[in-house]
């Protein structure tokens, strides 16, 4: 039977299977993984894509071991809002990281819902659309 242990000095062998599940769960999202004493691995698109893999802010949580959600300023998402976690030990400590794509942080809230209001005011004339007088049918 195969087994595979997270520890602090796991390496990409030992975390692409984990890796692999949290990619396939999330729908094929970016998952980038290390552990604190060795490099990890990086997915995409249903594959492996680099066996000695480390990030920026995978390095960042495995210093502080706390949860970071960024837009990284370097590496390969540079720009693109990342989720990374720590894997802690029994006592705590941090022994290795996980991360992701973070598409619930590719949009602002505030900037969608202003461009919704635009486009409204655009084919309605004014917002709300309809207007409150109006037969939900009359602006179709």
């Amino acid at each position: 039977m195969d087994q595979y242990i997270i520890s602090a000095s796991s390496d990409a062998r030992d975390l692409a299977p984990l890796a692999m599940c949290i990619h396939e769960l999330l729908n094929r999202l970016p998952v980038t993984a290390r552990s604190r004493d060795k490099p990890g691995v990086r997915l995409e698109e249903g594959r492996v894509i680099d066996r000695a893999y480390t990030g920026p802010v995978l390095e960042a949580v495995l210093a502080g071991n706390v949860t970071k959600r960024v837009r990284p300023q370097s590496g390969p998402y540079k720009g693109i809002p990342v989720v990374v976690a720590p894997i802690r030990d029994d006592e705590g400590s941090v022994i290795a990281a996980i991360g992701i794509v973070d598409v619930t942080g590719i949009f602002d809230l505030v900037d969608f819902m202003e461009q919704a209001s635009a486009i409204r005011k655009e084919v309605c004339g004014e917002d709300p659309c309809p207007l409150p007088t109006e037969s939900p049918a009359a602006k179709r």
